[in-house]
């Protein structure tokens, strides 16, 4: 039995521009706009919601798989996935293609302007969980990707029975108000942002009393702000971590789920699951990109044990671990 993570598996390049680009912007020529910027950095990144997903449960002792379609640039990728625990078995490559990718470019006061490149990320759609059996999988999670291909994931875990995560996160403008209360209802839980929160219910004419009952949990980060738990008629406020230093965003609610989830899976109390999230995220935010954070089982435990108590609950990880090696 495995959690299958499916989404966006991309690459990032983020560049950085050491001026203003205010300062090449004529108003009055806005309609034929012709503009270079030479930058003095650039740097590659591993990303993409599924395999963030991934990487952090895997962190945690978990063997997640990872469900997405890739370009013939995947092969670094693929090799430092595979050492840190992740299964890409159900990694499909297209030739022809390059991995999708994500090009950012920042000024000096934070400005960015950026493109997406869908790339093999358009042929996600061609995937089926179908293809695998019931019995493989223990949970689904739906995060970013294709829209079709979410939808089409949403609709066969709903046919074969399969417990889904539904996590439409950017992507909730781009699907049909019908999809998302269909991906909704026939999901085991909602993973979203405060922001992306309010934007689904907007989308949807559904409010956040008829959302948080149609499923058996809902999760709403809200960064600094920590994290809100609904699970029918409970309620758990999750504090977020204060970070020994604060780099880059980036990834952070992707770290969020990956603990969360993790603790899910060990059977551990809603607390707790949103506390390992947190403090999952705040590893992610104190290092720039979305998998180059790292820590032993044993070193998450310490650290957690000093912000929080967990009563022992937390050994579980590292007798868990014991039993994956």
């Amino acid at each position: 039995m495995a959690i299958i993570c499916t989404g966006s598996i991309a690459y990032d390049y983020l560049m950085s521009f050491p001026g203003y680009f205010k300062d090449h912007i004529i108003p009055e020529k806005l309609d034929s706009i012709s503009l270079s910027f030479l930058v003095d950095s650039m740097i590659r990144q591993r990303g993409g919601t599924a395999p963030n997903i991934a990487y952090n449960l895997a962190l945690l002792g978990e063997k997640p798989k990872l469900m997405g379609t890739v370009g013939e640039d995947f092969d670094d990728y693929q090799d430092w996935l595979e050492k840190h625990g992740v299964d890409t078995s159900l990694v499909e490559r297209i030739e022809g293609v390059f991995t999708a990718s994500f090009f950012a470019n920042t000024d000096l006061t934070n400005n960015q302007i950026a493109s997406f490149y869908t790339g093999a990320m358009a042929y996600a759609k061609d995937l089926s969980l179908k293809s695998l059996t019931k019995e493989e999988i223990d949970l689904v999670i739906i995060s970013p990707n294709d829209p079709t291909a979410m939808c089409k994931y949403a609709a066969e875990c709903r046919e074969l029975g399969i417990p889904y995560v539904y996590d439409p996160g950017q992507q909730v403008v781009r699907i049909k108000p019908d999809e998302i209360r269909e991906g909704i209802f026939g999901a085991r839980s909602l993973f979203i942002n405060d922001y992306e929160f309010e934007l689904i219910q907007k989308h949807t004419g559904l409010n956040s009393t008829e959302i948080i009952a149609s499923v058996d949990y809902v999760v709403v980060t809200s960064g600094e702000k920590g994290a809100e738990v609904w699970v029918k008629d409970s309620y758990y406020k999750i504090p977020a971590v204060y970070p020994s230093c604060l780099v880059d965003p980036t990834g952070v609610g992707d770290a969020f789920r990956g603990g969360f989830l993790r603790g899910l899976q060990l059977g551990m109390d809603w607390q707790t699951c949103g506390q390992m999230g947190a403090l999952a995220a705040t590893y992610c935010l104190e290092n720039r990109g979305t998998q180059n954070h790292s820590y032993t089982i044993q070193e998450f435990i310490l650290r957690y044990r000093k912000i929080f108590d967990d009563n022992g609950i937390l050994d579980i990880l590292e007798n868990q671990r014991g039993i994956n090696q």
